[in-house]
């Protein structure tokens, strides 16, 4: 349990994005308008977490800085066909990466390593393989896509306290509305640095909305929209 230090702000954080950059998922919002999303509704930091390739450019940054977000570097590799956050990586080129026997070469003292909805059903979710590999892990994810009845994240939870690493909450936004139901409050002072090591040293805090199944359902609908639409434009 977070135990506020009066003396450091609390920072809200989504550390798991995706905008219309993305090269594997059909998004209708830019990075622009995602920034813009998260600035109305107060948060402090973003990272934008798009599939094997690092959205992440100056003048998005300064544009994330004129609307109060400090914009973190970040992606979601694919390795060993399972789906992992990276939070400020030292690359731009995901290419070199394609096993998760690689995380223990990308970990470093810099970066934050999250694994994204673990538990979910989908074959890109790391399931077993978050135990095999948890020592390449720095924090495990609670995701917003659940309610009251259903909850695949009660096992993320489980696996997070038996191995004592620290829980993240995030969007995983592929719909814009849904930025601002789960993030992270991070005890940090607003720099990358400073919110990267306040998670691995367990200064983070989940705050979340269960959705509601009208909105669980809509979530669903357009994944398999986007899915309908990726194939056919061939993404």
């Amino acid at each position: 349990m977070l135990r506020p230090d009066p003396r450091v702000p609390r920072l809200k954080v989504d550390f798991h994005t995706h905008t219309g950059d993305d090269p594997k998922d059909y998004i209708d919002f830019s990075s622009e308008q995602l920034i813009d999303r998260a600035a109305e509704r107060g948060f402090d930091a973003l990272a934008i977490t798009n599939h094997n390739i690092v959205t992440f450019n100056r003048e998005l940054e300064e544009y994330a800085a004129d609307r109060d977000i400090l914009l973190i570097p970040g992606v979601e590799l694919t390795l060993s066909n399972k789906h992992v956050v990276i939070v400020n990586p030292d690359f731009r080129e995901a290419e070199d990466f394609r096993s998760l026997d690689d995380l223990a070469g990308i970990r470093n003292d810099r970066n934050l390593i999250i694994a994204p909805h673990p538990f979910y059903p989908g074959f890109r979710c790391l399931g077993s393989d978050l135990e095999t590999h948890i020592d390449s892990f720095d924090a495990v994810e609670f995701s917003f896509f659940y309610n009251h009845l259903i909850n695949p994240n009660k096992k993320a939870v489980a696996a997070a306290d038996h191995h004592r690493k620290p829980l993240v909450g995030s969007s995983d936004c592929h719909n814009i509305w849904q930025v601002g139901y789960t993030y992270s409050l991070v005890e940090a002072e607003r720099t990358i640095p400073s919110i990267i090591t306040a998670v691995k040293k367990g200064r983070v805090e989940v705050a979340t909305t269960p959705l509601s199944m009208r909105a669980m359902f809509r979530v669903g609908v357009n994944w398999i929209l986007g899915d309908k639409l990726r194939v056919h434009l061939r993404i």
